[in-house]
């Protein structure tokens, strides 16, 4: 099997697993502070270890940097790293809130610009995100791509989920320059829909998304066409170490990215 191949397979193991637990008493409980920093929830540990069985079962020798189960050796001789996180948007799971997701990557080294493959699983719904470089991205088995053309809403996905007053101020002018701002809970499902045309930017820029809640709409985004920036407007890239936090900009193109950040000064 390919690698693309084996995420959308144990992607859709998971859709199976976990469909029925949104907003059910099953999905929450407290299991700790996983690996990635936050409250680890039985749905979060149920999805985590339905990918983990999966590839013990296919003996698929890998590295695997779980959200909330950690560093994961099931190999002496690893063919690269499976960057997990079985659940984003965990507390709109478990409050049965229907925007949800799964994100798997796959990386051949310890940089995000080794992904190779990535696939992200709407939960409520079984529609799949994916991509494999330089093979385009794909919505279930479609091709999709950025939004190319003037929108006739443009509509900015920005999260300020905990921002500071000072990164506020600064991103005031966007605010009050488009009134159609999004955010809705779950970055990685954002960052897929983004690709497929939905949006026309997505902003974070609090310095404080893990790599493993990015590392799938990465490659979906550069595949699907958008651009995809650090906090700077460098190509983004960075090592995948648990300590690691970024922040981005995901573009249909430089003209949108323009407009949208003409009067903000970062």
């Amino acid at each position: 099997m390919e690698v693309i191949d084996i995420l959308r397979e144990v992607s859709k193991k998971i859709y199976e697993n976990v469909k029925d637990l949104s907003g059910t008493e099953e999905a929450a409980g407290d299991f700790g502070i996983g690996a990635g920093g936050d409250i680890s929830r039985n749905i979060d540990i149920i999805a985590e270890k339905t990918v983990l069985d999966y590839l013990k079962e296919i003996n698929f020798e890998c590295t695997v940097l779980g959200e909330e189960c950690g560093r994961v050796e099931l190999s002496d001789n690893p063919k690269g790293f499976l960057i997990m996180d079985a659940i984003d948007g965990s507390a709109n799971s478990v409050r049965g809130v229907p925007f949800f997701c799964s994100s798997l990557a796959f990386a051949t080294d310890y940089k995000l610009s080794s992904i190779t493959d990535g696939v992200i699983t709407n939960l409520s719904t079984g529609d799949m995100y994916w991509a494999s470089k330089e093979n385009g991205a794909f919505f279930n088995n479609s091709k999709m791509h950025v939004h190319e053309k003037d929108p006739i809403y443009k509509i900015v996905g920005i999260n300020t989920s905990g921002a500071t007053p000072d990164l506020m101020k600064k991103l005031f002018p966007i605010f009050e320059q488009h009134n159609h701002t999004r955010h809705f809970g779950a970055n990685a499902l954002e960052m897929a829909m983004f690709a497929k045309g939905l949006m026309d930017v997505f902003i974070d820029l609090r310095k404080k998304i893990r790599i493993q809640d990015i590392a799938a709409g990465y490659l979906i985004v550069k595949e699907a066409g958008g651009i995809i920036l650090d906090e700077n407007f460098n190509s983004l890239d960075a090592d995948l170490s648990y300590e690691t936090r970024v922040s981005f900009v995901a573009a249909s193109n430089k003209k949108i990215l323009d407009e949208i950040f003409h009067d903000v000064k970062l």
